[in-house]
């Protein structure tokens, strides 16, 4: 315990040393109601690999000196009350009487700031002091006022916390951070402010907080110690860490970050990767792309973009004048930046960063096909291919198919749509006609893409085939994107009667692996990041 609070001790001195990159702690954070319960997270939280943990006394009338006596880790009391988003009903005499008494067994209490101006108390009962504001409304109006109201205090740690408007607020945290003359933790609440907690320790915070695990924590968007650890690499990240992300919304729901993270750390490579949520419209998209791309000491390296940011990429990377491969130009859609000569270091700033943009989408689908039929690329002009839909991945489908000569037929619910997609791609180098969903069973095509909806989860027993299957043969390629479920009722279809079958994990995977490789100049391993989607697929189902 004593070493464990020595080690704490150290890294609050080495904060204030400018020329020393601190050691940014993890901890935990628990809402005590049971002793005993609490004191079996706190082994859990240990045993995950907590540095220390926060217990939250909000509603605890128990003896909290023996709780902090106990605990196996060092210990950051909080008593926070109702209105700064706590639980506690006391008053301020009350709770400041039982921070008190635990003041010299804690490695910290934490007070809010709103009390100790309400009720001005010398800070020596209670050790060493974190001062803390939150706005769970939004970024607070007067921040400047109060980082230095919160400096200027006997505090030994300032702590400012408030609820992401956009992601760009943790752009105003990390400045915080890099501009400290106290240790500090400066973080964003919501799924916009994740990014906040994990970077945290790029910027040197005091540390970051953590949930025991996924059923919740003790602040809106705290994310579990095992996904800080594991998923996000936490044990990894330094200062000279580039930043990857997926520019999307939702975001949430992104294999992307499980994929790459784990891809990173095979091959050793100094990266992380993250969800960034941003708005749909192209304003956000570029007012993102505007900030984040010079934030000092960030080193954002990498972009996936997806819905419903394709266009919107391709469009900011247009008016760049950046360099777009001809094809993703075409589909109309970038799904991967390239951010070039990002410059390392916790005081960078990229003032010209170059751009490239490209589409790995269209090349996931070729090569899924090439591989399966053992042909290359040329060879599709002899092969007739039906497209089912006509939305982004449809788009894309035809787009790469049509540009290596392949006839192409695309069914749609809507024909006019599928009209007009294949007039736009016909003659350019292949044929490519349009047809109704109705003519889909008498199609005598090769191959099938299922660029639809139809068949994912949760609604599994759909297929774009319907009761009307066309003939399939063993000679025949069926090719789903979609990858949950692994294996849609489409796949076993075409599995009964003997065809060949791909399923959206290997899209997923190849479209994945084009970006790693761009991004780090390494083979991807290829294996593992199946490995690891299928693995997220099974415990989702």
């Amino acid at each position: 315990m004593t070493r464990c609070i020595g080690r704490l001790t150290l890294a609050v001195v080495d904060l204030h040393d400018r020329k020393t990159q601190p050691v940014t702690q993890l901890c935990v954070a628990i809402f005590v109601t049971d002793p005993d319960q609490t004191r079996r997270d706190i082994a859990l939280a240990a045993e995950a690999g907590a540095d220390l943990v926060e217990l939250r006394i909000d509603t605890f009338d128990g003896d909290v000196e023996a709780l902090v006596k106990s605990a196996t880790l060092p210990v950051i009391v909080t008593c926070r009350a109702e209105w700064e988003g706590g639980q506690s009903t006391a008053t301020d005499e009350e709770r400041l009487a039982t921070l008190a008494r635990v003041g010299t067994l804690a490695a910290y209490v934490d007070v809010e700031l709103q009390t100790r101006r309400k009720n001005p108390f010398d800070r020596s009962p209670f050790g060493r002091l974190i001062l803390s504001a939150h706005d769970f409304a939004g970024r607070p109006t007067r921040l400047n006022n109060l980082l230095t109201e919160l400096t200027d205090s006997p505090a030994d740690v300032c702590k400012v916390v408030w609820t992401a408007r956009t992601v760009r607020d943790n752009l105003e945290a990390f400045e915080i951070l890099q501009t400290r003359t106290k240790p500090t933790i400066a973080l964003c609440m919501g799924e916009a402010g994740l990014i906040s907690r994990v970077l945290a320790k790029k910027f040197g915070a005091l540390l970051s907080f953590a949930s025991l695990d996924n059923t919740g924590g003790t602040a809106p968007g705290q994310i579990s110690i095992h996904d800080m650890k594991r998923l996000y690499r936490w044990d990894a990240i330094s200062a000279t860490t580039r930043v990857y992300g997926v520019v999307a919304q939702p975001v949430m729901h992104s294999m992307s970050p499980a994929l790459h993270n784990a891809g990173f750390e095979a091959v050793d490579y100094d990266g992380v990767y993250l969800p960034f949520l941003v708005e749909g419209s192209y304003e956000s998209f570029k007012a993102f792309m505007e900030s984040f791309l010079h934030a000092p000491g960030l080193n954002l390296s990498g972009l996936s973009i997806t819905l419903p940011h394709k266009e919107n990429a391709l469009r900011y990377l247009t008016e760049k004048g950046a360099e777009v491969e001809d094809l993703a130009k075409s589909i109309g859609a970038v799904n991967t930046i390239v951010i070039d000569s990002a410059i390392q270091g916790p005081e960078s700033t990229i003032r010209n960063p170059s751009l490239r943009g490209f589409n790995t989408d269209y090349a996931a689908i070729l090569d899924c096909i090439t591989h399966a039929l053992g042909i290359e690329r040329e060879a599709l002009k002899d092969y007739r291919v039906a497209v089912i839909g006509a939305g982004g991945t449809g788009r894309t489908a035809v787009a790469g198919l049509a540009h290596y000569g392949a006839t192409v037929v695309v069914y749609n619910r809507t024909i006019e749509r599928a009209e007009e997609l294949a007039a736009e791609f016909n003659g350019r180098s292949g044929k490519v006609v349009a047809a109704s969903m109705e003519k889909l069973c008498q199609s005598c095509c090769q191959i099938y893409i299922n660029t639809t909806s139809v068949g994912m989860f949760p609604k599994v027993d759909a297929s774009p085939f319907g009761d009307a299957p066309p003939d399939l043969t063993p000679d025949t390629l069926v090719f789903d994107t979609i990858y949950n479920p692994i294996e849609t009722k489409l796949l076993q279809h075409a599995r009964r009667f003997g065809a060949k079958t791909i399923g959206g994990v290997e899209m997923f995977v190849r479209q994945a692996a084009g970006q790693f490789e761009a991004w780090t100049g390494q083979p991807a391993p290829r294996d593992l990041m199946r490995r690891v989607i299928e693995s997220r697929l099974q415990r989702a189902s």
